[in-house]
């Protein structure tokens, strides 16, 4: 269970997240829409910590993981990011090969059972619905892949770690339609073993991959709820201004 209860956020004086509260079930696929510089980015990030790495930010209320503040100051960054993994809208293959991308989460936690690291990235791959496609040219650069085939390595490099979470900001976004396709089939599977949280701009994306949807607009949660009643019959006129193209 994700929950943020209350959260303001600042980077320097700009009140970027003002009062938001939400709770994210296991096992789901979450959508935040809104137009652009509205805050649903910025709000996501807050779950592994990643506005950490801005200078000069702040944040009140709390953001909540299985009823522990991640913002405690007990808490281990590195461990919680284990725990949340992150697929960002460009994808960020590291150059190495494809077997090594996959592998590297594994090494740097000490793990060097060769079988085991192989079963792992095959597991992974298999998951990320790219076994196939790559199984030949595990030792070839990552970089020879095609865009929608490293964002979906990307997604198969998180899953390595065994992660509860998986948070992804636009992950379709810079892809064309037929690896936009896949990429929205796998957020269907994953959402059996994992709690699936997604920024888009895409409001037809949304309606397709999530559960629920949250409409952001100016750093405030303006409504949170089922995706089909929120697409067919939102509460708040703003929603559905935005969802009907009359703003945004």
């Amino acid at each position: 269970m994700i929950e943020a209860k209350n959260v303001d956020f600042y980077y320097g004086d700009f009140h970027a997240l003002k009062g938001i509260s939400m709770k994210i079930e296991n096992n789901t696929v979450t959508a935040f829409i809104g137009p652009s510089g509205c805050g649903k980015s910025t709000f996501l990030r807050l779950f592994n910590r990643m506005n950490d790495l801005i200078p000069d930010t702040r944040l009140t209320g709390e953001c909540l993981i299985n009823g522990q503040n991640i913002y405690d100051k007990a808490v281990d960054v590195t461990e919680l990011r284990k725990n949340v993994g992150m697929v960002f809208q460009k994808p960020n293959p590291f150059p190495k090969t494809i077997f090594e991308n996959i592998a590297f989460g594994l090494r740097v936690e000490g793990i060097n059972d060769k079988n085991f690291i192989q079963q792992q990235v095959e597991e992974s791959l298999k998951s990320a619905a790219l076994w196939e496609e790559v199984k030949d040219k595990l030792k070839k650069s990552a970089f020879e892949l095609s865009g929608g085939q490293q964002q979906r390595l990307c997604i198969a490099r998180a899953l390595a770690i065994k992660p509860d979470i998986i948070l992804m900001d636009e992950p379709a976004s810079a892809l064309d339609p037929i690896s936009t396709s896949k990429i929205e089939d796998l957020i269907h599977g994953l959402k059996e073993n994992y709690t699936i949280v997604i920024v888009t701009h895409n409001m037809q994306q949304a309606a397709r991959v999530s559960d629920k949807t949250g409409f952001f607009m100016l750093g405030k949660l303006v409504e949170y709820n089922d995706t089909k009643k929120m697409f067919l019959s939102p509460e708040k006129e703003e929603t559905q201004n935005y969802i009907t193209g009359r703003f945004g």
